[in-house]
Formats: C-alpha cells, sequence, structure tokens
C-alpha cells in the first residue's frame, strides 16, 4: 500500500513540475459555472489565445435560465470577444500559476416567457452590448490542466465564475 501511494506522489509531482500557462502560439478551452444575481447558474465556454507569452484574446458563450414567480420564465445568451494581459513574466509568478486582467466586450440577449408566449418585459432595453473588465487566476495541476476563478466580465455572469481549463 505505502509502494501505490509513493507511485502516486511521484506521478502528481512529475505532473504538476511540468505545469506551465499558456504560452504564444497555444490555445486553451474554459468551461465555467457563474455566479448572477437572479439569473440562476451561468454556463460558458471560451477559447483563448495566445498572440504573446504575456498576452491573450479569446471569444465566450455564456447562459443561464430562471423561473421566476407565476409563469415567467426568464433567459439569457451572451456572446463576446476579451482580451488579457498576463502577469506572470512583469511580477516573477511561477509558471503554474497563471494571473490576469483585461476586458470584454459582449452582447447579451435577455428573453422572457409568460404562459408560453414571449414578451418584452424591459420595453426593448434590456439586451445589447457590454464592456466590462476581469480579473482571474489559474493554477495547472498538469501541463494541460488548471482549475481557474475570475471576478468580473461581459456578461450577466460578472460576478464570477469558476471552472476549467484545458491548455492545447
Amino acid at each position: 500500500m505505502k509502494k501505490r501511494i509513493f507511485i502516486l506522489g511521484m506521478i502528481s509531482l512529475f505532473g504538476s513540475m511540468h505545469a506551465q500557462r499558456i504560452q504564444k502560439g497555444e490555445a486553451q478551452i474554459n468551461v465555467d459555472i457563474g455566479v448572477a444575481n437572479g439569473w440562476g447558474l451561468p454556463v460558458s465556454v471560451g477559447v483563448d489565445y495566445a498572440i504573446h507569452n504575456d498576452i491573450t484574446v479569446g471569444i465566450e458563450g455564456s447562459y443561464a435560465t430562471e423561473k421566476y414567480s407565476g409563469d415567467i420564465k426568464g433567459s439569457w445568451f451572451g456572446i463576446g470577444a476579451n482580451g488579457n494581459y498576463h502577469f506572470n513574466t512583469l511580477l516573477k509568478i511561477p509558471n503554474k500559476w497563471d494571473v490576469y486582467a483585461g476586458a470584454t466586450l459582449a452582447y447579451n440577449s435577455f428573453s422572457y416567457k409568460y404562459n408560453g408566449s414571449d414578451f418584452d418585459y424591459f420595453d426593448g432595453k434590456s439586451s445589447g452590448v457590454g464592456f466590462a473588465g476581469q480579473i482571474g487566476g489559474r493554477y495547472f495541476f498538469t501541463k494541460n490542466l488548471a482549475a481557474h476563478i475570475e471576478l468580473g466580465g461581459g456578461s450577466v455572469a460578472s460576478g464570477g465564475k469558476a471552472g476549467l481549463t484545458y491548455k492545447f
């Protein structure tokens, strides 16, 4: 039993030694669950591409739905583009960590149904383009897999989100 634990520990240690944040020319997929005030539990998927060791650009799509009192059901869809600066080089942070901040420009669409019929609860003023900032961080457990958390962003999930990153 001790031998198995030792071998698993060595494999885990070896995997984390090669853990590294995204580098120029690489991409990563992010899958998240967010926090949104009054909009249920947003789910999002995004792809980031490193144009420089310290700069990524990406796209993201998010969706949430919530049932309100009575027969009212609201749904939200957002799609946006983001850019992030990664502070590892500037602050000499080890590469298994990834600390970043940036901005997102996103289109958010809100819709509501009452008794199965569509209606515009906010008189056409709820959907549109939004601009917001975000800060976040990742920890790479292996060369390609990380856990991350982010605050802000250009979506209804602006309160924050957490999830997994797969780098390829």
